[in-house]
């Protein structure tokens, strides 16, 4: 598909020199081209730039004025492939229980495992096809989604199954992780080394011979997995090509991130508890900070310390966990806005740890990410707004007018 968008108020993110991140003052500079057009040919960004020079052409036009135009939101880290819902839990958050309380009472990620035990794949995909074009409505064009809600071998299998297949009727960039140590699972309680084992013995051979994952994730924190086991697990992964993305310090100082690192994960997230030694040591890696505060607001936690993060020089990546226990939403726009509001990111920092920055953690900085000649044609346009401050200020509002992925136009609400 040939498609020229033109007169954009404004174009951001487009740059001939598109790096594969941005750290600490790095991320407040972004690039904003006035009235300026993007030429878009088979599905590939094939130019960019003023309207005093956009070319004429016989091919497919879109009219953004009044609009910004901006790469597609990189969503790093999400769970969206389950079945159900958990909105009881959320009353009794309500009334007082903390997560690991309700974990304990059998409710949180076993609950989840449960429902998607009795369910079949096909009602599984489609479930989980709602939610995917839910996120491409609201801008998202590249997510990865993670397994750990079977926490068996064959309801993990099922999982990551459906991540296939939606990666075959979606036109989203996709990435997978087996999340087979997301938790405990209630057959195996007080037998957590036999688990790890399975997962490790069972598992990983399994998945790794259908070639079904692009990652290998554990949850590694208070009251779920130690960094002993954590290590284990990704060393055994690693026979099998899989990189690390680590469930991080969300509920205590875990040495997650310390593990991470020590196993060059591509990405650590969450990160509620990350001080000076988790700093330090993120400072001499090559791994994404992600932080999903979707999840703290949700958990009524406390935030993780992006302007501490972003101060001392860190890059910093933000995606939605979207999952049914601590994040029922993958609107990658409140995100914005909760980067601005809790996180005291600015709107240019946000923008670049949701676009280029999540390229990054998905390991898609190549293609995604940025708008620069040569790579994909995934850009989303707003509604007419003042400018793209508005995206984190307007906190709620549905800002995404029209969203293109591989150079196709796929979602057109008009706003």
């Amino acid at each position: 598909m040939n498609l020229l968008i033109h007169h954009i108020k404004q174009l951001i993110r487009a740059t001939d020199q598109p790096g594969n991140k941005l750290a600490g003052k790095e991320m407040r500079n972004l690039p904003v081209l006035k009235n300026a057009y993007v030429w878009i040919k088979d599905g590939i960004i094939h130019d960019w730039g003023s309207m005093n020079r956009c070319p004429e052409l016989n091919i497919q036009k879109l009219d953004a004025s009044g609009r910004v135009v901006m790469p597609a939101f990189c969503d790093s880290h999400t769970h969206l492939v389950y079945s159900g819902s958990r909105e009881r839990e959320y009353v009794d958050k309500i009334r007082g229980l903390s997560y690991e309380e309700i974990a304990r009472r059998g409710g949180g990620i076993n609950q989840s495992a449960l429902r998607l035990r009795n369910v079949s794949e096909e009602q599984l995909f489609e479930e989980s096809m709602e939610r995917v074009n839910e996120i491409i409505s609201q801008g998202t064009g590249a997510v990865e989604i993670k397994s750990g809600y079977g926490l068996d071998t064959s309801s993990e299998l099922k999982m990551l199954r459906v991540i296939r297949r939606i990666k075959e009727a979606s036109p989203l960039t996709i990435r997978s992780t087996f999340l087979g140590a997301h938790a405990v699972p209630i057959e195996f309680k007080g037998q957590q080394k036999t688990y790890v084992d399975k997962v490790i013995n069972e598992m990983l051979p399994e998945v790794a011979g259908e070639g079904l994952a692009d990652f290998v994730d554990v949850f590694c924190d208070r009251g779920f997995f130690t960094t002993e086991e954590t290590g284990r697990i990704l060393e055994a992964a690693a026979k099998y090509g899989l990189r690390p993305k680590i469930h991080a310090n969300e509920l205590d100082f875990s040495g997650g991130i310390q593990v991470g690192v020590q196993y060059h994960a591509l990405s650590v997230d969450h990160l509620e508890c990350t001080g000076e030694e988790e700093i330090a040591s993120l400072l001499k890696s090559d791994t994404m900070p992600t932080l999903l505060p979707g999840a703290a607001f949700f958990l009524n936690m406390k935030w993780p310390p992006a302007r501490k993060m972003i101060d001392a020089g860190l890059p910093v990546a933000l995606a939605s966990d979207y999952n049914p226990g601590s994040a029922p939403s993958g609107n990658m726009q409140f995100i914005l806005s909760l980067a601005g509001i809790a996180l005291k990111m600015l709107p240019e920092e946000a923008i670049h740890a949701a676009t280029l920055n999540g390229a990054y953690a998905m390991g898609v900085e190549g293609e995604l990410g940025n708008i620069t000649r040569g790579k994909k044609a995934n850009l989303l346009i707003t509604a007419r707004i003042p400018g793209y401050e508005f995206l984190s200020y307007a906190f709620g509002s549905d800002l995404v007018s029209s969203v293109i992925i591989n150079g196709k136009l796929v979602s057109n609400k008009q706003i």
